[in-house]
């Protein structure tokens, strides 16, 4: 999943972990995919480290702060990754052409070789091209929310997309009810495969 706009309220820079609010719904979401045995994952940009208006370790207070929330509603991520990168930083610490920001799907692949996560059997959600992009370039299923900057990705830019998600979702619950219903359907076909 994204975080900025997907999980969480999209703020800009949240420059102040006070900032950082759930979007209605998502707390759910997440609990129903832990419920179901996903394995969920935060995937995001943050290149306001690059730009000098976070610092790493304000990053990491925002993420304790996501995972306190989430947990406040019996939620859960296993794993959070972000890219502090930009290839026009200021600073050279932070000045790379990287594999991890997204589009590029450097984060994902981390994920999946620290994690032991099957990309091909993985859903990547998020509210923009960039998240889809990433999804698609693993071989995951892609999802558009329309939260954050979604609904106007879909309504903006869809005649110049490059790559397309395989499903629009209203929102992360929207979402997750969609990849459980897609799973169950997919286990039932394989179970009545096997009577057959």
């Amino acid at each position: 999943m994204d975080r900025d706009g997907t999980v969480s309220e999209e703020v800009g820079d949240v420059s102040d972990v006070d900032r950082l609010r759930l979007i209605d719904g998502c707390a759910e979401a997440v609990r129903k995919a832990n419920d179901a045995g996903f394995q969920t994952v935060v995937v995001t940009n943050q290149s306001g480290v690059a730009r000098g208006v976070l610092t790493e370790e304000l990053v990491s207070q925002a993420h304790d702060r996501l995972r306190e929330l989430l947990g406040e509603h019996g939620a859960r991520l296993d794993g959070i990754y972000y890219c502090p990168h930009h290839p026009e930083a200021e600073g050279e610490r932070y000045r790379r052409a990287c594999d991890c920001r997204k589009p590029l799907p450097g984060m994902l692949h981390r994920a999946r070789d620290e994690m032991g996560i099957d990309l091909g059997s993985a859903y990547m959600i998020g509210d923009s091209m960039r998240d889809v992009a990433a999804g698609r370039a693993v071989g995951a299923t892609s999802i558009l929310v329309l939260t954050g900057f979604g609904k106007e990705q879909l309504e903006r830019a869809s005649t110049e997309w490059t790559v397309r998600p395989d499903h629009v979702a209203r929102d992360l619950l929207h979402a997750m009810e969609w990849i459980l219903d897609r799973e169950r359907s997919a286990r039932l076909d394989d179970l009545a495969a096997r009577r057959a």
